[in-house]
């Protein structure tokens, strides 16, 4: 369809039509525009968040560096009482809490400041 046709459809001039298709290639174009033009084009507008990279490796990366957080704390308190566990039980811990973070709610919130009890 050229730029006449389209701005035929839409109401709108040729030149209209070519300032519309400038403004998308900078990346300025209104939603409502894109929206209008859709309807000329019996179509409709949609707007998708594409991951680059799957899903559920950004999950089981998050969850390792929340529970690495929560793991080196207690680990930094240990280390002042000279109670410094081995590096393969910090392993295992940081390994078994992120497992329990994947399947958790709010995974994605920042490090919580620990209160004393």
């Amino acid at each position: 369809m050229t730029t006449g046709e389209l701005g035929q459809r839409m109401g709108v001039s040729q030149s209209r039509i070519s300032q519309l298709e400038r403004s998308e290639e900078l990346g300025s174009i209104r939603l409502e525009t894109l929206e209008r033009a859709a309807r000329a084009l019996n179509c409709r507008v949609g707007y998708v968040f594409m991951p680059n990279e799957p899903l559920e490796d950004m999950v089981q990366r998050q969850a390792r560096l929340r529970a690495q957080a929560e793991v080196e704390v207690v680990t930094h308190t240990m280390a002042l009482e000279d109670q410094v566990p081995e590096s393969g039980v910090v392993d295992t811990q940081v390994e078994e809490l992120a497992e329990r973070f994947v399947d958790g709610r709010h995974l994605w919130e920042g490090p919580k400041a620990r209160t004393a009890r």
